[in-house]
């Protein structure tokens, strides 16, 4: 199952707002340039969601190939957590 496409998006909301594509997507572009400069302070799309900065603490893990025990090490990741009213809407789709 495939999502839609970046083009697909642009003429989804081009129809739907009545602007042309261009400028649809100057706006698009502009939302993740955004994101992505203020995702370390924590970026909120709201209904959708929000871009979180995570610190993983230091762990064992295995290699799988060897069954080596190995030290996995602290790192920072970015992670995005979906919005309720995202979640529910999407899982009640579903019939979940």
């Amino acid at each position: 199952m495939a999502g839609i496409s970046k083009s697909e998006t642009l003429n989804r909301l081009s129809e739907k707002t009545g602007l042309p594509k261009k400028q649809v997507a100057t706006v698009l572009d502009e939302l993740a340039a955004l994101s992505y400069k203020e995702a370390r302070n924590g970026f909120t799309f709201p209904g959708v969601g929000k871009l979180v900065v995570v610190d993983r603490k230091a762990r064992l893990g295995r290699n799988p190939a060897t069954g080596e025990t190995i030290q996995i090490p602290a790192k920072r990741v970015l992670k995005f957590r979906i919005a309720k009213q995202a979640k529910d809407a999407v899982l009640a789709k579903r019939g979940k």
